[in-house]
């Protein structure tokens, strides 16, 4: 189990679309529909063992991360501060189950959903399995999509087409004061700064600066998209 610990990537590197990769993006979409399929007789029995599950799951992928950082002695300010967009949804997402917000429902579905599902299909991970930053990675991501299916189809929040430009307006202002850091302390943040090592979306989106000006006209049509599937399975009944 040790091994399994350490921060040897080497020895456990991830590939992008293998199997275990395929078998985590496939898990995703398994929970989601079981999530949707099953609602009602969770909103009725086990409303709140999956809410604090899915919480458990977001502090302790959260505690793991940082420990794990620290223990090998590689925390640093510019990899391990709350502020790439997952982290960011992350915590959004634990802060909308616990109180319920509206608020933050609105801006932590559209920002939350598109990141975590990005990640889970283009991660930049470089630990694969059974390295546990591997389950880590995917485990938390999976909690960050199934919270905000959670909000809508257990609690009955219903985003609307303001909830689309609220979320927009506060991705960019979180970007703003996360590019500010960025060139601060030399970091990369969201991705601000460079694209990120491994193959992602943003490879399709032109050179920097360029592809961060691509990358909202992207958001903001994946923000409606996601507004228009809500509204078409919130419409169907089972």
């Amino acid at each position: 189990m040790g091994e399994l610990f350490r921060f040897n990537q080497i020895d456990y590197p991830f590939q992008l679309f293998s199997l275990s990769h395929i078998s985590m993006m496939l898990l995703t979409f398994v929970l989601i529909g079981w999530m949707y399929f099953y609602r009602d007789n969770i909103k009725e029995k086990y409303k709140k063992h999956v809410k604090y599950t899915l919480l458990g799951v977001l502090i302790v992928g959260e505690i793991f991360f940082q420990l794990w950082y620290l223990l090998h002695d590689k925390w640093d300010l510019i990899i391990n501060l709350p502020l790439q967009l997952c982290s960011i949804s992350l915590y959004l997402c634990a802060v909308m189950l616990l109180t319920r917000s509206y608020k933050v429902f609105e801006v932590a579905f559209f920002v939350s959903m598109i990141g975590a599902f990005i990640a889970v299909i283009t991660p930049e991970l470089f630990f694969g399995i059974p390295h546990l930053r591997f389950f880590q990675f995917f485990f938390v991501h999976i909690a960050i999509i199934l919270s905000c299916f959670y909000m809508i189809w257990i609690e009955g929040f219903k985003p609307t087409i303001k909830s689309v430009m609220k979320a927009f307006v506060t991705l960019n202002i979180i970007a703003g004061f996360v590019f500010i850091i960025n060139q601060i302390i030399g970091s990369n943040y969201m991705f601000l700064s460079r694209k990120p090592s491994n193959v992602s979306i943003i490879d399709f989106l032109g050179p920097y600066p360029w592809y961060i000006l691509s990358f909202e006209v992207v958001a903001f049509t994946l923000f409606f998209l996601l507004y228009l599937v809500e509204i078409k399975f919130s419409s169907k009944k089972i």
